[in-house]
């Protein structure tokens, strides 16, 4: 009797007063990708917004997951009638991790720093309409544009906008102090990146306790880590040729959303031989960017023809504008003075994308005579050689910011791509605020970047998500670089 009595005492205490299983709290996601540092203000990679964006820090806006522009820090705002002054109202009550008050003094430093000579930021081209930024009283902030900007409010909500204070700005790398609903607990490098619920949070409080982000970039073995249950999600899982066992398996869900990923063959255009444009032309023609999904994706992806989202309104389809051919591809080549053959680098990032997709894409090359030198590098030295100085011919990467275009308008850029034509469209269409105008323009912007072959459009990348059934409130879709688990439970 005793023993009966010991174990439903003991039943009743793990199933709790209401002999309910007590609800989970706690969340384990695998990440592809270990960020440089933790600080979206200071870098490029998106690995670094896919752990803090909204989980740690936020914006004065922030953008949904359906890319809605939403309130962030500041409540609300007005606008004026000419689109030149923006005038927000922050949130009351609202701190920083360290204690510290979050003011309009905070959003001043915030976008002044960003803004600044010797900034670091990797989108400074965001700040560049901004005349002045003011600020009236602790709770108002009013920014001045130089011009118009119809995507302003969007922009406010990248992870490089992020509010950060004077008192940690120096050390957010590798102790971020925000005011998201989550705060930094360890970070194992190399391991996992493990954050915390703020208690003091201003908004809603986060439903989970603790979030860990552990680093996988190996497919079979973040497969392995799924099966286990040592991860309970993988928001952007690599490897879509096992979706089919996890579709199989009734312990878990695989969500295929959409993302901002376009997927390109970058081309360094002042390299000697791609500074001409029929080479590029002839690598365009023969990419063949079907069997490259195929074979590299297992048939997941959509084939763009320019740099922009197939799931935006204003998207057109150049997918034919280079069809596969081969002979055309030959005869540019030859009238480009390569008839005996090219040889160029083809320097490749750790995602799968690009390591299977640089083998796809260099048999292709091989076939019309020009021979890719596979380099495999990790995404640090990726980030220095490649992005940085432009030491490459070839690469292949994801770009997933969210209506990126605009980088085709920068100086230096990695690609480093100059056309007048391009600037003056992109610069008429940041100061655009019709709907129909801004249309037309994003439209005429891809038609350039597609005529110029800038680089090898290959496909848009999925979002191919698997996690454990009973997980709600995660993103299917990836309208920005995140893995917003502010509103994540277990049902």
């Amino acid at each position: 009797m005793k023993t009966k009595l010991f174990a439903a005492a003991f039943l009743a205490a793990g199933l709790g007063m209401s002999g309910q299983v007590a609800a989970k709290d706690t969340l384990t996601l695998g990440i592809g990708l270990e960020p440089p540092h933790l600080d979206p203000t200071g870098g490029a990679a998106a690995a670094i917004d896919e752990v803090v964006y909204q989980n740690v820090f936020e914006g004065l806006t922030r953008i949904g997951p359906d890319g809605a522009v939403l309130p962030g820090l500041a409540k609300s705002w007005t606008v004026s009638d000419d689109g030149l002054t923006y005038s927000f109202k922050l949130r009351d009550g609202v701190r920083f991790h360290d204690g510290t008050a979050f003011d309009s003094a905070d959003v001043l430093f915030s976008i002044g720093r960003a803004m600044a000579e010797d900034s670091t930021n990797a989108q400074k081209g965001l700040f560049e309409p901004i005349a002045k930024i003011e600020a009236p009283d602790a709770a108002t902030v009013t920014i001045t544009l130089k011009r118009p900007t119809g995507h302003f409010l969007f922009n406010l909500g990248w992870g490089d906008v992020v509010m950060v204070a004077p008192e940690s700005a120096d050390t957010n790398k590798t102790k971020p102090v925000g005011t998201g609903p989550f705060t930094f607990d360890r970070w194992s490098k190399g391991a996992e990146i493990r954050l915390k619920r703020n208690d003091a949070y201003w908004g809603a409080a986060a439903k989970l306790s603790k979030v860990s982000f552990k680093v996988m970039p190996d497919a079979a073995s973040s497969a392995a880590a799924l099966m286990s249950g040592d991860i309970d999600v993988f928001p952007n899982f690599g490897a879509p040729e096992l979706l089919e066992q996890f579709r199989a398996d009734p312990r878990f869900e695989v969500v295929v959303g959409t993302t901002e990923g376009e997927t390109i063959l970058s081309m360094n255009n002042t390299s000697k031989a791609l500074s001409d444009i029929r080479v590029r032309r002839a690598i365009a023609h023969a990419i063949d960017r079907q069997a490259i999904i195929d074979g590299a994706m297992f048939g997941s992806g959509t084939p763009i023809g320019s740099h922009f989202a197939p799931h935006h309104p204003a998207y057109v389809d150049l997918t034919g504008m280079y069809p596969h051919d081969m002979a055309k591809a030959k005869a540019l080549l030859a009238e480009a003075g390569y008839a005996s053959g090219l040889k160029l680098r083809l320097t490749l990032p750790p995602p799968s994308y690009a390591r299977r997709g640089g083998e796809v894409i260099a048999a292709q090359l091989a076939a019309v005579g020009i021979e890719a030198e596979i380099i495999p590098v990790e995404w640090a030295q990726w980030l220095k050689q490649v992005f940085k100085t432009t030491d490459y011919d070839l690469t292949i990467v994801s770009h997933t910011e969210p209506f990126d275009i605009g980088i085709y308008a920068r100086d230096s850029y990695y690609f480093n791509y100059k056309s007048e034509r391009f600037n003056q469209i992109y610069a008429d269409l940041t100061e655009a605020v019709d709907p129909a105008k801004r249309k037309a323009l994003i439209g005429e912007a891809q038609k350039v970047l597609a005529e110029d072959s800038v680089n090898g459009f290959l496909f848009e990348l999925a979002q191919n998500g698997v996690w454990k059934k009973g997980i709600k409130g995660l993103w299917a879709n990836r309208p920005i670089q995140a893995n917003d688990v502010t509103a994540a439970y277990w049902e």
